[in-house]
């Protein structure tokens, strides 16, 4: 099994990147960050474009990965720590009713408990912008 967080860190090393991302200042560092977010909307659209590709659809997912990994990578986020906090969160909600999303498939609709608590995030903001 491989360690995609490691992958991604190692991609962006083999191709200097870590240093360049040292370089942006704030303002860069949010021009950077909408660049992803247009980046990954750009890969959910190429999925939602080709739903019945099979071969489209993994390129699109695993783009989807690289590009959100990528980019916790490059503003220093412990992604297995940020992962472990949304896992545990997740794995404390419980099977309900979401109201309001329509669920055709019958699947599970994980819903938030009373006294839910939501994953927390502090001390591993990296240096994302403020």
């Amino acid at each position: 099994m491989t360690d995609w967080v490691k992958d991604i860190h190692d991609m962006h090393a083999h191709y200097g990147m870590h240093e360049k991302f040292a370089e942006f200042d704030e303002q860069k560092k949010i021009l950077f960050l909408a660049f992803r977010a247009n980046f990954l909307q750009e890969e959910l659209d190429e999925l939602k474009e080709n739903i019945s590709n099979p071969e489209e659809v993994v390129d699109a997912l695993i783009d989807l990965c690289v590009v959100a990994i990528g980019t916790l990578d490059a503003f220093g986020v412990d992604s297995h720590k940020a992962w472990k906090e949304v896992l545990r969160a997740n794995m404390n909600k419980r099977v309900g009713v979401k109201e309001g999303r329509p669920n055709p498939l019958g699947l599970p609709d994980l819903m938030k408990p009373e006294g839910w608590t939501a994953p927390s995030h502090e001390g591993n903001h990296g240096n994302l912008p403020k």
